[in-house]
C-alpha cells in the first residue's frame, strides 16, 4: 500500500509530467489563459488519461504480448487514446451540451497531448501492474490538472496586474512557468 502511495505522490508532484518531464506543454501554454478552461481541460484530460492508460495496459498485455507484437504498442496506444477521446466527446455531447460547448476545440486536442501517450508508454516500460498503472495514471492526471489550474489562475491574475510592456503575454507566461517548475522541484525530497 505504501508503494502505491509513493507512486501516486511521485506522479502527482515529484515527477510532474508538465513541470518535471515537460510533457503536455502545448495545452499548458495554450489553454491556460483562464481558470475555467484550464479546469475543464484538466478534468477531461484526467478522465481520458486514466481510461486510456488502463485500456492500453489491458490491450498490451492481453493482445500484443501473447502475439509477440509488442513493437506495435505506440500505434495501439494512439488508437486507444483517439477512441477514448471520441467516446468522451460523444458522451459529453449527449449528456452535457454546455460542457461540450465549453471544451469546444480543446477536447479533440487531448488526442495530441503527449502526456497521455507518455503515461501509457511509461507504465509499460516500467513494467507496472494493472493497479500500479491505474494509480500512476491517476497521479499523473491529477498532477496535470493541478498544474493546469494553478497556471490558469496565475495567468488570469497576471492579465490584471501592471506587467511592463516587454514582459506581457508569452514572456511573463514563460517566466511564471519556469518559477513554477522550480517550486515543484522542491518536492524532489519527497522521493528519497
Amino acid at each position: 500500500m505504501a508503494e502505491l502511495g509513493l507512486l501516486l505522490i511521485g506522479a502527482l508532484l515529484v515527477n510532474n509530467f508538465v513541470l518535471a518531464q515537460f510533457l503536455g506543454l502545448c495545452p499548458f501554454m495554450g489553454i491556460t489563459r483562464g481558470y475555467d478552461t484550464a479546469l475543464a481541460t484538466g478534468l477531461a484530460t484526467t478522465f481520458v488519461l486514466t481510461l486510456a492508460a488502463t485500456l492500453s495496459y489491458l490491450l498490451y498485455h492481453g493482445v500484443l504480448v501473447p502475439l509477440d507484437l509488442t513493437y506495435l504498442r505506440i500505434i495501439l496506444f494512439i488508437v486507444v487514446i483517439a477512441g477514448v477521446v471520441q467516446l468522451v466527446k460523444y458522451y459529453l455531447q449527449a449528456t452535457s451540451p454546455i460542457l461540450h460547448q465549453l471544451l469546444g476545440i480543446y477536447l479533440p486536442l487531448i488526442t495530441s497531448n503527449c502526456a497521455v501517450l507518455g503515461v501509457a508508454l511509461l507504465a509499460v516500460n516500467q513494467s507496472l501492474t494493472l493497479l500500479q498503472t491505474m494509480v500512476f495514471s491517476i497521479g499523473a492526471a491529477g498532477g496535470f490538472t493541478l498544474v493546469m489550474v494553478l497556471f490558469g489562475a496565475m495567468r488570469e491574475r497576471l492579465q490584471h496586474d501592471g506587467i511592463p510592456q516587454p514582459f506581457q503575454g508569452v514572456p511573463i507566461a514563460l517566466i511564471s512557468a519556469g518559477i513554477m517548475s522550480l517550486a515543484f522541484m522542491g518536492f524532489q525530497g519527497l522521493a528519497g
